[in-house]
C-alpha cells in the first residue's frame, strides 16, 4: 500500500482552465484508482478587486482582452479543450463575472466536513453549466445544500466575516510563493505542475510519485 502523497491544488472557481484541469485529472484518478494523491484545494482569486457583487461579464471580458474581437480569440483555446476533456461550458447563459471570496469561504468549511472536493465540483457546474451566480449568498447556500452541508449554518456563515482574512491571507501565501496563475498543483510539496494538464501527465506523475513512495 503507498503512503499517501498531497495534492494540493491552487484554483478559482470562475476559472475555465480550473474546470478543465479538474476534469483532466478526474480522467487520470478515474483510470488510476490505486493513485496515492490526498487532494486539497486551495483558494486563488483571478480578481481579488473585483466589486463584492461581481460585474457584467461581457464587460469584464472586454475590459480584459481590449475588446469582443480579443475576447473571442482569448477564449478559443478554453472552447477547444473544454470540447476535449468533455465539459460543455454554458458561455452564452453566463451573464455576471462573480466575486469569489465566499465561494472559496465555502469551498473551506466544506473541507471541514470533508466535502471540500464536493464543493468545488458542485461550484464549477453551477458556474460553468448552470450560469449561476455563485458570488450569491443564496445562490452559495442552495450549493452547501446539495452536497449536504448544513444549509442554515453556511446562511449564517455568510452573513458574518468568518474566515474572510484567512482566505485572503492564504491566496497572499500562494503569490508569495511565485503563484501567477491557476490552476497550480504541487505536488508532495515539492514539484509544481502549472495548468490544465491532460491525462496522460498525471498518469507519468502516478506512476514517477508511486515509485518513489
Amino acid at each position: 500500500m503507498t503512503d499517501p502523497i498531497k495534492l494540493d491544488i491552487m484554483s478559482d472557481p470562475i476559472c475555465p482552465w480550473c474546470y478543465i484541469g479538474k476534469a483532466y485529472l478526474d480522467r487520470a484518478l478515474a483510470a488510476h484508482p490505486d493513485h496515492p494523491f490526498l487532494i486539497e484545494w486551495h483558494p486563488f482569486q483571478l480578481n481579488p478587486d473585483m466589486p463584492a457583487q461581481g460585474m457584467d461579464r461581457r464587460t469584464y471580458l472586454e475590459t480584459k482582452f481590449g475588446g469582443k474581437e480579443a475576447a473571442v480569440q482569448a477564449y478559443a483555446p478554453v472552447v477547444e479543450n473544454a470540447q476535449k476533456a468533455g465539459l460543455n461550458i454554458n458561455f452564452e447563459g453566463m451573464q455576471r463575472t462573480p466575486n469569489t471570496l465566499n465561494a472559496h469561504r465555502l469551498i473551506h468549511w466544506a473541507g471541514i466536513e470533508g466535502r471540500q472536493t464536493a464543493a468545488v465540483s458542485a461550484l464549477f457546474k453551477a458556474y460553468f453549466v448552470d450560469a449561476r451566480d455563485i458570488g450569491d449568498a443564496e445562490v452559495l447556500t442552495d450549493i452547501a445544500d446539495g452536497i449536504e452541508l448544513d444549509a442554515s449554518v453556511i446562511a449564517r456563515l455568510l452573513e458574518s466575516d468568518a474566515d474572510v482574512q484567512d482566505i485572503r491571507d492564504r491566496d497572499a501565501h500562494s503569490r508569495e510563493m511565485g503563484i501567477s496563475s491557476v490552476p497550480t498543483f504541487i505536488v508532495a510539496g515539492r514539484h509544481a505542475v502549472p495548468g490544465a494538464q491532460p491525462p496522460e501527465l498525471w498518469a507519468k506523475v502516478i506512476e514517477e510519485v508511486t515509485k518513489e513512495s
